[in-house]
């Protein structure tokens, strides 16, 4: 009994790991027949090239009001990925654009700097910042569910382009989850020594509008 509940132990973070990747496809491709309904896949024979490609992301998004913007490529908007267990982002940047610290509970990220200079990075469980400016042709990954951030430091607006292992990542900014939510103000207050003229302030700024 000691011998199956040790192997069981050993294996038991390999099973954890298969059970929250994204399931291997079982057909070719699975064009899903609506955005709303993604188990379900058309005939396959009615796929045409369209359903592979994707040139939504040719020009960069408008960052001009919060000098960041991103445009998330997933299968909703380019129905060839639906199962294929991938997905990307283009992100853009203004002069000392922010895109603030976030993670992605489902994916590990890869991001590939196409232009400009960013600094980039991430903190690991024991609060260990990896971070450093990257240049255009540079690539930084950052682990799954690990918090990350990423900024404009050079002189021109930036441009990354980031891939997932998981056609839905996930995503949860910091600030927003924070001080956009309905976490009780007694608790955030105490949590961060903020008065509440300073949490109410941070709560107009990071709740969904």
């Amino acid at each position: 009994m000691f011998k199956i509940v040790a192997i069981l132990l050993v294996l038991l973070p390999f099973i954890i790991v298969v059970m929250a990747s994204d399931p291997d496809p079982i057909n070719d491709f699975c064009i899903a027949k609506s955005a709303d309904n993604s188990f379900s896949c058309k005939n396959s024979s009615t796929a045409t090239v369209e359903d592979f490609t994707f040139s939504g992301i040719k020009v960069p998004g408008d960052f001009k009001k919060t000098s960041f913007s991103s445009i998330p490529v997933n299968s909703n908007v380019f129905p060839g990925l639906n199962t294929l267990g991938v997905s990307f982002v283009r992100a853009d940047f203004d002069v000392g654009g922010v895109n603030v610290p976030h993670f992605h509970p489902r994916a590990t990220e890869v991001a590939f700097v196409l232009e400009g200079k960013i600094y980039s990075g991430f903190v690991d469980t024991k609060n260990k910042v990896f971070a450093k400016v990257l240049e255009k042709g540079e690539v930084m990954v950052f682990p799954r569910g690990l918090v990350h951030f990423q900024m404009n430091v050079g002189d021109g607006p930036a441009t990354i382009l980031g891939s997932f292992d998981s056609q839905n990542p996930g995503l949860m900014r910091i600030p927003n989850a924070v001080f956009g939510s309905d976490i009780k103000e007694e608790l955030l207050e105490k949590a961060f020594g903020l008065s509440s003229k300073e949490l109410s302030k941070l709560k107009k700024r990071f709740s969904p509008s």
